[in-house]
């Protein structure tokens, strides 16, 4: 799994990407400290962030800048499309087919050279939707 023969995967490291690639949820580095706390209790929350910045540095996870302020992160790193609630925060999959055609219109028109494109869809979850209308009910 390490794709890099100069960083080490040590324990943290392949704990951290092990339960990443459980969930689908998009985790901020607090939550992934209290899930992977159950496995590796004595963890600090420093050794989780750091080693989730060197993971994404490698490209083993990606890290996801979507709105609001703390980061997310995704274990599944195929170029994907990501839904975020507007309402509570979360964030999923967006399970449909990336439009490479994108990509190469956007590189005819800058002398960037493009490698991958993210997009994110933004409305309300099935959950705060439902919230809403029983507040009005």
């Amino acid at each position: 799994m390490n794709t890099n023969p100069k960083i080490r995967m040590t324990k943290q490291r392949q704990v951290i990407l092990e339960e990443l690639c459980k969930v689908t949820t998009h985790p901020t580095a607090d939550e992934m400290y209290q899930m992977i706390r159950k496995r590796l209790p004595k963890i600090s929350l420093g050794t989780v962030y750091r080693n989730l910045e060197i993971l994404s540095e490698l490209g083993m996870v990606l890290k996801l800048d979507v709105g609001g302020t703390q980061k997310r992160f995704d274990g599944h790193v195929e170029n994907h499309y990501h839904v975020r609630c507007t309402e509570c925060g979360c964030v999923g999959d967006l399970q449909m087919p990336t439009d490479q055609e994108i990509e190469q219109q956007a590189q005819s028109r800058t002398d960037f050279q493009i490698k991958r494109h993210s997009l994110e869809f933004i409305g309300v979850c099935p959950e705060c939707r439902d919230a809403k209308k029983r507040k009005v009910a």
